[in-house]
């Protein structure tokens, strides 16, 4: 299976259980991974049989800063749904959610979770 990689799309939000980052907001990264059949796109040089990338980004963009979720979890499943739903090309979709500010005292360089989801599971 071919893949189309989205990597470190940063965005300030404003997701988390605590009412500090639903008020003060923070960064959020995520990693998008795109399964899907791309070989006719490459042999034909046609745009008609890929996904378009740019589409995507601005589905996830739109998702991540005009909503307000407590967990990353809920964002990366919005996401992983709403992509699956829109591309009929895509037969998988891979995302993780970073979030490198989260309130947590510590030394880190980020919290975050990764979800793998098919079409029609």
């Amino acid at each position: 299976m071919d893949k189309i990689i989205l990597k470190n799309l940063v965005f300030y939000a404003y997701h988390g259980v605590l009412s500090e980052e639903n008020k003060l907001g923070q960064k959020f990264i995520l990693d998008v991974t795109l399964l899907c059949d791309i070989k006719k796109a490459g042999f034909l040089d046609d745009v008609n049989y890929t996904i378009n990338y740019a589409e995507v980004y601005s589905i996830i963009k739109d998702i991540v800063e005009t909503n307000k979720f407590n967990l990353i979890e809920t964002i990366a499943e919005t996401c992983a749904q709403e992509i699956l739903s829109s591309f009929i090309r895509v037969d998988e979709v891979i995302i993780k959610v970073k979030k490198p500010q989260a309130p947590i005292e510590g030394i880190y360089d980020y919290f975050a979770i990764e979800i793998r989801r098919k079409k029609n599971a």
